[in-house]
């Protein structure tokens, strides 16, 4: 049950960085390749995953902190750092939006079943 949880947890996580990047390229009418969405993806994805890795989220994959915190910050600190190093633009708007909507959802989910599952011990 805890692999499955922890799976589960991590392509939620993934499945939000990829509305992101999907979100962004169609509003700013790049079109959604799959080549287009991964060369603009990868950067957060790996910053995801190397979030994961140092909150060691699977040990608590719905947790706000460690793992909720962790996801954000790789995917949205760590992979905006990947995105300049890979020399992808980056402005300062696009900064604020990213770490907004990465906050929104990958902590925003978790505080939403966090809020579902209260509720449904309390009314069990």
């Amino acid at each position: 049950m805890a692999r499955t949880a922890t799976a589960v947890t991590f392509s939620v996580d993934i499945a939000c960085v990829l509305a992101f990047v999907i979100i962004g390229r169609h509003s700013h009418h790049h079109g959604e390749t799959v080549n287009g969405v991964w060369q603009t993806a990868w950067p957060f994805l790996s910053g995801l995953a190397i979030g994961w890795l140092a909150a060691r989220a699977w040990r608590q994959p719905l947790s706000i902190v460690p793992a909720g915190i962790g996801a954000w910050v790789g995917a949205g600190g760590i992979g905006m750092i990947v995105r300049v190093l890979a020399g992808q633009g980056t402005a300062v708007a696009f900064i604020g939006v990213a770490a907004g909507f990465l906050a929104l959802c990958l902590l925003g989910w978790r505080i939403a079943t966090r809020i579902v599952m209260t509720r449904m011990r309390a009314a069990s």
